[in-house]
């Protein structure tokens, strides 16, 4: 008799233990079990943060994009009034030193007419310096 309630009692107590089983591990499987819309859900989530962040770094890249084109302006610029300081200096200067040649030579040819040739040299040395001037300027805006 003992060996019979013992029996029954064990198995009792394997039958609960197998149905406790079964029921925490549905309740488990419920609890875990994504459900279409949180599956949507997340998805729109990812998609949005997504889209943000391309959203920012496109403003990023814009915003780099107008000051690297900003500082470019700006280097033209100041390579432009280079440009026109090297041409402006080398004309006046230029026209400064024909200038003093050409009066220096109009008194020299006036009373030896032979030295025209001489005169003419020096002007067309003098005049060179304005095409330096000229030449720097070209380099400069070729730079630019």
């Amino acid at each position: 008799m003992k060996r019979k309630v013992l029996i029954i009692f064990l198995s009792l107590i394997l039958i609960i233990g197998a149905l406790t089983t079964t029921v925490s591990a549905t309740s488990k499987n419920s609890k875990n079990q994504i459900t279409e819309e949180s599956v949507q859900t997340m998805i729109d989530q990812k998609v949005e943060s997504a889209v943000t962040t391309a959203v920012t770094e496109m403003q990023q890249n814009q915003d780099a994009q107008k000051e690297e084109n900003n500082t470019e302006e700006e280097s033209s610029g100041i390579g432009m009034i280079a440009a026109a300081i090297a041409t402006g200096l080398g004309c006046i200067g230029a026209g400064i030193a024909v200038a003093v040649v050409a009066s220096s030579a109009v008194g020299a040819i006036s009373e030896n007419p032979s030295l025209l040739g001489k005169t003419i040299i020096f002007a067309g040395l003098a005049e060179g310096i304005a095409i330096y001037g000229l030449i720097i300027a070209i380099m400069i805006l070729n730079k630019v």
